[in-house]
């Protein structure tokens, strides 16, 4: 499977890359030896044993075509004397004029991404079914990407289209030109369509120019199914992520491919939010937790760098292999803020990369630089058709309405919207609960465009919620209520909490000093003022995906008496609609409602 030469007008791998730019530089220690990057002792007419080939790479792109607003659209930067500022970043306008600078100089030139490019996407992109992002990413010059969990929000067919191209099945065509479909491979190496027992896309993908390989593998994280609505996996079994790298390694080297990279749509979480923290410090791997550093640890030695994502965070560390030899591990957060250049040095002598001599850094998208032309015309084209379904007003708001922290003013409006809709299909609907990771952005008092100040648009709406579930009714026992605040912080959430957004008649104590299911205080929940009984119903009101048990809130996935309402942004439309006005707005909901303990 190598790199076949593209079509005419596809990209070719003559132009490419590498710069510096802010970030600090993380090395794997000792250097090259003496006559690494030196072109002499070999003659004129042979090539010199090492080559640096540059990787270029990002992740969690979830069709970010603009730049994010907010803190959504924001990185922090580390200071010399130890302070912080904050950088406005991202758009792919300016993401393509970061790469193709990056890429200047640089004859052997690589872009990957980890996943999620698409998916939970702001309106241009996610109301035309994310062709507008793989349109820019093929701008972009994207070599190659592994699948992430939400390439799955659609299902497998849906991905198989923005592979090849082709009109939607339902909505048809947007333009008069046929979709042509990703110019890149997507890799899914470890998600297998149960009948066959076959991966649905390329497990792997190899890069060559002229006498130098490199394979890559990509992979999406194990618990998929978890996080993705039950339809859009159907069918389909993920497997283990270190298995089935080390598997394709096998199969990799046995073709004669020594040079591997890991794109691993899983991650970790570093000490610091700073995207150039130094991660190795005190000690390789010391300020990275979560997932990705078991990986790491087990993915076989044949690998030589993992491309990571999914927890939007920024890293660049060193992670042992079961060799006990460092590893460089890179993340770079999420939305487009970031891009990591990495150097890796192949040896035409081995065909591997000489890993000593691996380095990379993380580097941000500044607003800074100019527009790529062709990047702001695609948006402009697609804004154009979006127009008059995204800048209708649904709502004021007096302030911004943040996403952030462990209670959020978003999270608790969307579930008061959903409560209250709730209470229309069924006067009997007692309380709603809101999955915070369903959350995607917050509402800026701030005008995007010429809406005006405090009016929010659909197309802002869209992107707080851009995942069309329905807001469903399910009938439980108060034990089992109580079992679902549990679930927050205990069983597969136990490490890396969700809690659920409350409406807000519901309140209680979070007691993060205690660990498992005693960090909910089962005698403080309250609901209207008044205890839980456990052997009462109460009819909760969550949107379809938290109804499928999503999340690892498997209780919510045994309700009674279902009933299915409209999808979960025209519930909050239609309640910043009655709630609020130009001379009214609505102010944020006051984040109460969760008392937390540390």
């Amino acid at each position: 499977m190598q790199a076949k030469s593209r079509p005419s007008g596809r990209r070719t791998y003559a132009l490419l890359a590498s710069a510096a730019g802010l970030a600090t530089v993380a090395a794997l220690a000792s250097a090259l030896p003496a006559d690494a990057h030196s072109g002499k002792g070999h003659g004129h007419h042979r090539p010199d044993r090492y080559q640096d080939v540059q990787l270029l790479s990002f992740n969690d792109l979830h069709g970010n075509l603009e730049p994010p607003s907010g803190s959504s659209g924001r990185v922090t930067e580390l200071q010399a004397d130890g302070t912080t500022k904050t950088i406005d970043a991202g758009g792919v306008e300016y993401l393509a004029t970061h790469l193709r600078e990056a890429r200047k100089g640089n004859p052997y030139s690589i872009t990957a991404a980890g996943g999620d490019m698409v998916g939970a996407s702001p309106l241009i992109s996610g109301l035309f079914h994310d062709e507008p992002t793989i349109e820019a990413l093929n701008k972009l010059d994207l070599d190659v990407t592994t699948v992430g969990n939400h390439e799955f929000d659609e299902g497998a067919r849906e991905l198989a289209r923005l592979q090849n191209g082709g009109c939607h099945p339902t909505d048809g065509c947007y333009t008069d030109k046929k979709f042509k479909g990703a110019d890149f491979p997507y890799l899914a190496a470890n998600v297998l369509d149960e009948k066959t027992d076959k991966p649905i896309l390329k497990p792997y993908w190899v890069w060559q120019k002229k006498d130098v390989k490199i394979g890559f593998i990509g992979v999406t994280l194990e618990g998929t199914p978890n996080i993705v609505s039950a339809d859009g996996v159907k069918g389909l079994a993920f497997k283990d992520e270190v298995e089935t790298i080390n598997k394709y390694a096998k199969v990799l080297q046995r073709q004669g491919v020594q040079s591997i990279v890991a794109l691993v749509h899983e991650g970790g979480f570093p000490s610091s939010s700073s995207y150039n923290y130094d991660c190795d410090s005190p000690g390789a791997g010391d300020g990275i937790s979560g997932p990705i550093v078991d990986i790491a640890k087990n993915v076989t030695p044949a690998v030589d760098a993992l491309v990571t994502g999914h927890t939007h965070t920024a890293y660049v560390c060193t992670i042992d292999d079961p060799a006990g030899n460092p590893r460089m591990v890179t993340s770079a957060a999420s939305f487009g803020r970031l891009y990591t250049d990495t150097t890796l040095t192949y040896d035409r002598r081995t065909g591997d990369i000489a890993r000593t001599a691996v380095r990379s850094a993380n580097h941000v998208v500044t607003r800074d630089v100019a527009k790529a032309p062709d990047l702001t015309e695609l948006i402009g084209r697609w804004n154009t058709l979006a127009a008059p379904i995204g800048d209708r007003a649904i709502g004021h708001i007096s302030a911004d309405v943040n996403n952030t922290g462990t209670e959020s003013a978003m999270g608790d409006l969307i579930a008061d919207a959903q409560f209250a809709y709730g209470k229309e299909l069924d006067p009997e609907t007692d309380l709603a609960l809101m999955n915070p990771g369903g959350v995607r952005a917050g509402l800026t008092y701030a005008a995007k465009g010429a809406e005006g100040d405090g009016v929010v648009t659909y197309a802002e709406g869209f992107t707080v919620q851009p995942f069309a579930n329905t807001v469903n009714l399910q009938d439980f026992t108060g034990a089992q209520l109580i079992q679902v605040l549990k679930e927050q912080v205990s069983g597969s959430n136990a490490a890396a909490p969700k809690i659920l957004q409350p409406s807000k008649n519901l309140t209680y104590t979070l007691d993060l000093t205690k660990t498992g299911a005693d960090r909910v205080v089962t005698d403080s929940i309250r609901l209207d003022g008044l205890a839980v009984d456990p052997a009462a119903t109460y009819r909760i009101a969550t949107n379809s995906f938290l109804a499928g048990g999503g999340d690892g809130f498997t209780t919510l996935g045994l309700g009674t008496g279902d009933l299915v309402g409209t999808d979960d942004l025209s519930a909050l439309a239609e309640y910043l609609t009655a709630n609020s006005s130009a001379t009214a707005p609505l102010a944020p909901p006051a984040t109460n409602r969760i008392t937390i303990v540390q």
